[in-house]
């Protein structure tokens, strides 16, 4: 059996600092913040579908594309999750045993990479593939994401920093292929019964 790995030697001292800081900042501050690292993913749902509704006025492969956002959304949540059970790194909270913002997962609940910043960020490298502008909000609002899990005290920044590497590069990769693969997925799926998720009637 595989012992829980310590990763305070790696940038411990960053997390206490950031947790310093948390105490110390505006109540409406940290409301706020910790609202967005519970909640947060949700907006992400909302950009999705967003893409989707656009992508379907500009044709079918643009579709298919946005369609894809959602799974290759997942695709980098597994991956991020079986690297966590590979590693198996204890929560900071736990770690140093300090009040955070959030309540201190259970024990077993293993901290890198974070899933939050991987699935912000395969959302937005995603959406890069279907808009612009889309994947520049998902952009900021994976960064701020990412920044939160930190700040209300549930990651190291490494752990942050490793599951937005991991959400990223899978998105790219797979986002990257489906476009590729885009004209043959199209003429598939619109004989199929998604047919009437692939352009505006």
């Amino acid at each position: 059996m595989t012992l829980a790995y310590d990763g305070s030697h790696i940038d411990g001292s960053a997390y206490v600092d950031v947790i310093d800081a948390a105490h110390r900042a505006p109540g409406w501050l940290n409301s706020l913040t910790t609202a967005w690292s519970a909640y947060g993913l949700a907006l992400f749902a909302v950009l999705m579908l967003a893409g989707w509704w656009q992508a379907r006025r500009a044709g079918t492969p643009a579709a298919v594309t946005a369609l894809a956002v959602p799974l290759i959304t997942l695709a980098a949540f597994g991956v991020d999750a079986l690297l966590k059970l590979a590693v198996r790194e204890d929560r900071p909270c736990r770690t140093f045993g300090v009040a955070t913002l959030e309540a201190c997962p259970a024990p077993g609940d293993w901290s890198f990479p974070s899933n939050h910043s991987a699935l912000a960020a395969a959302a937005a490298v995603a959406l890069f593939y279907v808009s612009r502008r889309l994947g520049g909000v998902a952009l900021a609002a994976a960064v701020l994401m990412a920044a939160s899990r930190v700040w209300v005290g549930v990651h190291y920044p490494h752990d942050v920093l490793a599951g937005f590497l991991v959400g990223a590069v899978v998105a790219a990769a797979a986002a990257g292929a489906v476009r590729r693969h885009a004209p043959a997925l199209t003429a598939r799926l619109a004989a199929g019964p998604l047919r009437p998720l692939l352009a505006a009637a």
